[in-house]
């Protein structure tokens, strides 16, 4: 067991605490790694408004970046030393591991949202007491992570680690959506809503794919800027008269568009957005969705949803490094850094538009 230090949420809804917890070292298919710095994303917040009393207490955090410190004995192709981003935990066996789409893998639930490993236990403790974790196979808001060697990709030792962090969730989500699963043909229009650290993923996305033209939609004026200065084509505000600037813009409606708030009137607002045949592409976890079916039949219109860019992690991020090595994909923009210990400062920047992908950082 060593000490580490970790945000503890208490109960559902609490803030977080940041308090001294025990890890246990890693098992035979797992790594421990130090802790550089770690992503807020708002699926943190909110899983940890919703977040069952009985997992409680819990740490959360699931975009992690850091150093390997130990590895398990049956671990291969890690050692000490590797800078390493953290991603979503997958069993790797079943069909839609193997062929490349292991968000949907039959036991994501067990691995990312029981509170714990699969058997129920967790690396984690406070006070002698267990504490859960295993959040996306992480739970990286704490100093030091043991996570499963699957969960584990290594990168370049030049990249800062508060760009490595935002990689293993926001990033893949926004830009793996565009190319791995819309794949939109250069020329064609892109409409982004909500320009968050995964709409602004879509959109730097859709600008190295080609589309044109890209529009992003947010209230915050502050985003809009940093779209257009990302390549969109236009940024505008939500509210009366959307759907029909929108339509003008892509002369007769979108060929696709990227919906991450996960608001119900945002789903219905892309739906009147898109030309005929177009595609959704449904990103933000929330409620219920009521659709006109006839609209969706009349119109041919194609409703995706999409975890974490449908990617596969080994692939896929190497591929979003090149991006950014050749000034097409420059997180870098996106993130404001904090010390791990501000983290509720850093949430507070988050909810008030001032920091579009919070990164926390470790002395």
């Amino acid at each position: 067991m060593r000490r580490v230090r970790a945000a503890v949420v208490a109960a559902p809804g609490a803030p977080f605490t940041v308090r001294d917890a025990e890890l246990a070292d890693p098992r035979p298919d797992e790594v421990l790694v130090r802790t550089t710095a770690v992503g807020i994303c708002h699926t943190d917040l909110g899983m940890r408004d919703a977040w069952p009393r009985r997992l409680t207490p819990m740490v959360f955090g699931h975009e992690g970046a850091g150093v390997v410190e130990a590895t398990g004995a049956d671990v291969t192709g890690l050692a000490p030393g590797d800078p390493v981003c953290l991603t979503f935990a997958r069993c790797g066996g079943c069909e839609q591991c193997a062929t490349g789409h292991p968000a949907y893998c039959p036991a994501a639930a067990a691995h990312n949202f029981s509170g714990g490993r699969p058997d129920g236990t967790s690396p984690l403790s406070l006070g002698g007491r267990p504490l859960h974790g295993g959040f996306f196979g992480q739970s990286s808001f704490a100093t030091h992570v043991v996570v499963r060697a699957s969960g584990v990709v290594k990168v370049p030792s030049d990249l800062p680690p508060e760009v490595a962090a935002p990689l293993g969730c926001s990033g893949q989500t926004g830009a793996g959506t565009v190319l791995n699963r819309l794949r939109p043909r250069p020329g064609s229009s892109l409409v982004v809503l909500g320009t968050g650290g995964v709409g602004l993923s879509a959109v730097m996305a859709a600008v190295a794919a080609g589309c044109a033209p890209v529009v992003a939609v947010d209230p915050v004026a502050s985003r809009r800027s940093l779209a257009l200065a990302l390549g969109a084509t236009a940024a505008l505000e939500p509210g009366d008269g959307l759907v029909g600037a929108l339509r003008e813009l892509t002369r007769g409606g979108a060929h696709h568009v990227v919906e991450t708030t996960g608001r119900p009137e945002s789903a219905r607002t892309a739906v009147a957005a898109l030309r005929p045949r177009g595609e959704l592409a449904l990103l933000g976890i929330g409620r219920e969705v009521a659709f006109d079916v006839r609209e969706l039949l009349g119109k041919g219109i194609r409703v995706h949803g999409v975890i974490e860019g449908d990617s596969d992690p080994d692939r896929f991020l190497p591929e979003l490094l090149d991006l950014r090595a050749r000034g097409l994909f420059p997180l870098d923009r996106l993130v404001t850094t904090f010390p791990f210990e501000a983290i509720e400062t850093a949430v507070a920047a988050m909810r008030d538009g001032s920091a579009v992908k919070p990164v926390l950082t470790f002395a």
